[in-house]
């Protein structure tokens, strides 16, 4: 197990996030830029060693319910793919998820980590989202209804 100042000097290469220490000599540390109201990626590092990193509902992760998983055990690689991951989950345009809309084609599939499905498809000016054949929702632009569908937890699939 990573020591509380291993964990500390690990996160503290992400040059996106700012620590702020908070009770008990605990640390957060926040991603300013965040486009949704959650900011803190590592919340609540103790230096027992213990601490917890959001990732949501991003798939391969065990988490709370909301949306933490505890990193006491994690190996040094481990550590820095979930802070990344949190980092990207959310950032505006994921860097292994970057769709343009010029490239998209009339309709995308996005999934959720329980395996559901929705259906993206550029219609009549409008971005709809279908569940099967019902339309859930409408957007004037693909900006939009992407933000929509991550803030639901799903994920564009290849």
């Amino acid at each position: 197990m990573l020591t509380f100042e291993e964990k500390k000097a690990i996160i503290d290469t992400f040059p996106q996030l700012t620590a702020k220490e908070v009770s008990m000599k605990r640390v957060n540390y926040h991603f300013e830029e965040s486009l949704y109201e959650k900011t803190v990626v590592v919340y609540h590092l103790h230096p027992n060693g213990n601490g917890f990193v959001f990732v949501g509902d991003l798939p391969g992760y065990t988490v709370d319910s909301k949306g933490l998983v505890n990193i006491r055990d994690f190996s040094e690689t481990d550590l820095r793919a979930v802070i990344a991951d949190s980092i990207r989950f959310l950032s505006d345009k994921p860097e292994d998820e970057v769709i343009e809309q010029e490239e998209l084609v009339k309709q995308t599939e996005w999934k959720n980590r329980e395996g559901q499905t929705l259906v993206l498809a550029n219609e009549d000016e409008l971005w709809n989202v279908y569940i099967g054949m019902n339309l859930e929702e409408s957007f004037e632009s693909f900006k939009e209804a992407e933000r929509y569908l991550t803030e639901e937890g799903f994920r564009p699939q290849s």
